[in-house]
């Protein structure tokens, strides 16, 4: 268990909880790099049923207590996005109310999944809650938006295109998708893999102007079949410069993909890869194939939605 700046005062209200859910980007386009830097990106992100969980009690200081099996893995307590996403609402959100955040910490770190980014948002979810702020109030996603890329995309933790540099989101009616995720207990930083693209400030990708945007996605209730025949056509432009800082992350898709999956790509900027099944059976007997084979990866069995 890792401690930092635990308040004495106890608190009479009651705890409140959320899950963080995994960020999966089905599909990841590299649009460009903007002048200040950041990438405009083009991605249809879904959602996995494994998460973390974080509680927050209310209380006079804000503070956080990580325990979990990958609790280890986060680094200073005192630097993770939890406490960045609290201090940048209570900076734009007069006397918020905040309190002890708990995280029980179970994704696996720097692993294109979003995990620290999805506990952010998990924190301004609870804050919202606490204070009676609306998701959508424009202080909370400017604090979301400040703390990461991916930090908008997870408040409301739903399937849509994400565009911009993840602030602009396009809400989708994805069905639940059998799958498997998979990682290698590599970590890949970010920053790593984007230097490895090699955009300059205000180029454009190669082929950026063939965007996702006007695509004309399945309606509500398509089947899985519709939607992996539209994010077949996808690609995920960060898999290629992954795969030469981490070698492994080839070894992951080949892996998956004998295995009969429909579709598999990496999310993000890995190592974290991702495989769709046609039904739940075939996922799980996936899962246990390829741990079996590789017992030191992680592996996760569920559904994407």
């Amino acid at each position: 268990m890792i401690v930092t700046g635990i308040t004495s005062m106890k608190s009479t209200a009651p705890a409140l909880s959320a899950r963080a859910r995994a960020k999966v980007n089905l599909t990841l386009r590299v649009r460009g790099r903007r002048v200040d830097g950041f990438h405009d990106l083009e991605s249809v992100v879904a959602f996995a049923d494994c998460a973390d969980r974080l509680t927050l009690t209310p209380g006079a200081n804000l503070s956080l207590v990580a325990s979990g099996p990958r609790a280890q893995e986060c680094g200073a307590v005192a630097d993770n996005l939890v406490l960045k996403a609290a201090r940048l609402l209570g900076e734009r959100v007069a006397h918020l109310k905040t309190g002890v955040f708990a995280l029980d910490k179970h994704l696996p770190v720097a692993a294109g999944i979003g995990g620290g980014s999805a506990d952010a948002a998990a924190a301004l979810r609870l804050l919202a809650d606490a204070n009676g702020i609306a998701l959508s109030d424009p202080a909370l996603m400017e604090a979301a938006r400040l703390t990461g890329a991916d930090v908008p995309v997870c408040v409301r933790s739903e399937a849509c295109v994400m565009t911009g540099v993840g602030e602009v989101l396009q809400p989708l009616g994805l069905p639940a998708m059998p799958a498997v995720l998979v990682n290698p207990r590599i970590a890949v930083a970010t920053k790593d893999v984007f230097a490895a693209l090699g955009l300059r400030n205000g180029e454009l990708h190669a082929g950026a102007s063939d965007g996702i945007e006007a695509i004309a996605w399945p309606e509500t209730g398509a089947s899985i079949g519709d939607w992996l025949a539209m994010l077949s056509g996808g690609s995920n432009d960060l898999e290629a410069p992954a795969i030469r800082i981490q070698p492994v992350i080839g070894e992951v898709l080949a892996r998956l993909r004998a295995t009969g999956a429909r579709l598999s790509r990496m999310s993000g900027s890995g190592a974290t890869c991702f495989a769709i099944f046609g039904d739940e059976a075939d996922a799980l007997r996936a899962a246990q194939t390829i741990r079996r084979d590789h017992p030191q990866w992680w592996v996760h069995a569920g559904t994407l939605s």
